[in-house]
């Protein structure tokens, strides 16, 4: 018997009493697992679908824009902006939001996404992915124009969030609220079929994913932690820790959620306020989906889902997994 469609698993959702999936979020949900199966279509063709490379432009963060974040933020885009389901949407990729045309419907939900988590993998043929966040619109939003105010709700706030990986399998990990969810594209079938989940984080792997380039912006906390696992020849936990790092965050957390161990990328402690991750597009909806499996997720200090956005670009340090080690590195930071 093959395991359950996405489809499949979404009508049930709805129908359990006091759902969390009405229809409207369940076929944006589905919307969005249709223009994941278009996007990992691009990047299987490399450099024989013209996909690779740069750009030569910048976004509204600065960095230079592969072809493929462009190609993905049209597709999600294009995907998204007719169905109905949608007040308005958010990317990484560009500067203000972008609000449904008014010749289309418009739902009651915001959308926010990184259309292409770790683009510095494209060329090499690492794991890249997309991440996603879906909140309700404010009860007023129906009789106006959405503002990028209408975005600005804690993680807390989050009727669902997830990603897409594309790696030697293209996976779609999910949740709504109650648990998370793994699919697998069935390329044959063209289907997202169940092939894990409720997912748990699993206790006690010493595994920790950090950007050692970046050392010189580490906290002494933070220097404290990393050097008692990997960095010292001796102590008790010396030789005990494995590192790793891809340089994309949709690959290191899904590692964590498969396997357990702790995400770090903190803020820059000399200059307060100086961060690498978007709390919108991707801290937010990783926090989301950690914690549905049992996890932590702070900024360093306190829990990232109940951060007040102030801009729609704002940036902030992130630690989260294994919530043991979550803890452990609190107690490094209050001592």
């Amino acid at each position: 018997m093959q395991p359950i469609t996405l489809t499949r698993f979404l009508i049930e959702q709805q129908r359990r009493e006091n759902s969390a999936c009405p229809a409207e979020l369940r076929l944006l949900i589905e919307t969005v697992a249709r223009a994941c199966k278009t996007v990992t279509h691009a990047i299987s063709k490399g450099a024989l679908g013209d996909v690779l490379g740069s750009l030569g432009s910048e976004n509204v963060q600065g960095e230079v824009q592969k072809k493929l974040d462009v190609i993905a933020n049209e597709i999600l885009l294009d995907a998204n902006e007719w169905g109905g389901h949608l007040a308005a949407m958010a990317s990484e990729e560009m500067e203000t939001i972008h609000r449904i045309p008014n010749r289309y419907p418009k739902g009651e939900y915001l959308m926010l996404f990184d259309p292409i988590d770790g683009s510095s993998n494209i060329d090499v043929d690492l794991s890249v992915g997309t991440i996603f966040s879906v909140l309700r619109a404010p009860e007023d939003a129906s009789g106006r124009d959405v503002t990028e105010e209408d975005f600005l709700q804690p993680g807390t706030e989050q009727v669902a969030a997830g990603y897409a990986i594309y790696g030697p399998q293209t996976l779609l990990v999910l949740s709504l609220g109650d648990g998370v969810y793994e699919f697998t594209l069935d390329r044959e079938m063209g289907a997202w079929r169940m092939t894990d989940g409720p997912l748990k984080i699993p206790s006690g792997n010493r595994e920790v994913a950090i950007n050692m380039a970046r050392r010189a912006q580490w906290s002494p906390a933070i220097r404290r932690y990393i050097d008692e696992r990997v960095g010292c020849e001796s102590g008790p936990l010396a030789g005990e820790y494995n590192m790793r790092w891809t340089g994309s965050m949709v690959a290191d957390i899904h590692r964590i959620l498969k396997r357990g161990g702790v995400f770090l990328y903190p803020a820059d402690h000399r200059s307060p306020g100086k961060a690498r991750l978007r709390l919108l597009y991707e801290a937010n909806p990783m926090s989301y989906l950690i914690e549905q499996a049992g996890g932590k997720a702070i900024d360093g200090r306190e829990r990232i889902m109940e951060a007040q956005p102030i801009g729609l670009h704002q940036r902030i340090g992130v630690a989260l997994g294994d919530p043991h080690e979550v803890d452990a590195l609190l107690d490094h930071v209050v001592a």
